[in-house]
């Protein structure tokens, strides 16, 4: 397992602000790119702040057709009129951070307020974008294949779980007897660690990540799979198990919202209003 400490804490917020106005759609010129959006992609709320970035954690289709990338709440300051809620307006463009001449790939469709904290609501730190039809989903990120989305039959139900709860809705175990670890990608490069703690959904690992990767993929090591080395150039495979949410004053310090976590919660969210974006959310299987 590889350990490292990283001084500090994720920023709970950009300093970006909803805007009132923005890009209304795709431009002609995006239509037919082939452009790929991916976990691990690097995104930005606005050109003129290339450093105010977050990462995407999963990209894929909810119940409705929608092509769907997922990253966390908190990267976002939230504005009340628009903080936990869907937001079908074009009123918040995401660009790719490395080729923002492309022009939105997306635009938010919810976010979480953090309620007061620093680093996102506890349980629901999440925030939803709907994807521009000119880009092409795909579930291989620089170093991660997402293949689905972990279950954990008989687990411990998400605390934002319907009752009764769906497989991806059950959280990983953190017990002495429990050898669940995740495997992460960010700025760091790719990192593994087990699962030592599991406080209602958010896991504590010794994967490690920094400021900006917030919102971006960690997968469930899948038991006898391969460890990402640089025998198979630092590569790996598994059911997506959760977004990056913070570095905390802990030990280990390294801090996840899980996957269980975001799907029941949109679940939930559907079955009071049905219509809610990124509700029944799939891994696309797109290379």
């Amino acid at each position: 397992m590889r350990k490292r400490r990283v001084a500090g804490v994720l920023a709970g917020a950009l300093g970006v602000l909803l805007a009132m106005t923005g890009v209304t759609g795709a431009s002609a010129a995006q239509a037919g790119s082939g452009k790929r959006v991916f976990n691990a992609m690097q995104i930005i709320f606005s050109p003129d702040m290339p450093n105010a970035f977050c990462t995407i954690g999963a990209v894929g289709t909810d119940k409705y057709g929608r092509e769907i990338a997922i990253s966390a709440g908190h990267c976002l300051r939230p504005d009340k009129r628009y903080s936990d809620r869907d937001i079908p307006e074009n009123i918040q463009p995401v660009y790719d951070r490395g080729d923002v001449a492309f022009g939105p790939i997306g635009y938010v469709r919810y976010f979480k307020d953090p309620e007061g904290s620093t680093v996102g609501h506890p349980t629901k730190d999440y925030m939803i974008i709907e994807l521009v039809p000119a880009v092409t989903p795909s579930s291989q990120g620089p170093y991660l294949k997402e293949t689905g989305e972990v279950e954990a039959a008989g687990g411990q139900p998400s605390p934002n779980a319907l009752t009764p709860p769906l497989d991806d809705e059950r959280l990983l175990g953190a017990g002495l007897l429990d050898d669940n670890e995740l495997v992460v990608s960010g700025q760091l490069g790719v990192y593994y660690g087990r699962i030592t703690d599991n406080s209602k959904g958010v896991y504590q690992s010794w994967a490690a990540h920094k400021d900006g990767d917030s919102g971006g993929p960690a997968i469930w090591h899948v038991p006898g799979s391969a460890y990402p080395s640089a025998q198979n150039n630092f590569q790996a495979a598994g059911p997506w198990a959760g977004i990056t949410k913070a570095v905390v004053a802990g030990v280990p310090p390294f801090v996840y919202t899980s996957s269980a976590n975001i799907l029941a919660d949109l679940r939930a969210r559907d079955a009071a209003h049905p219509g809610v974006y990124g509700a029944g959310f799939h891994v696309t299987d797109n290379p």
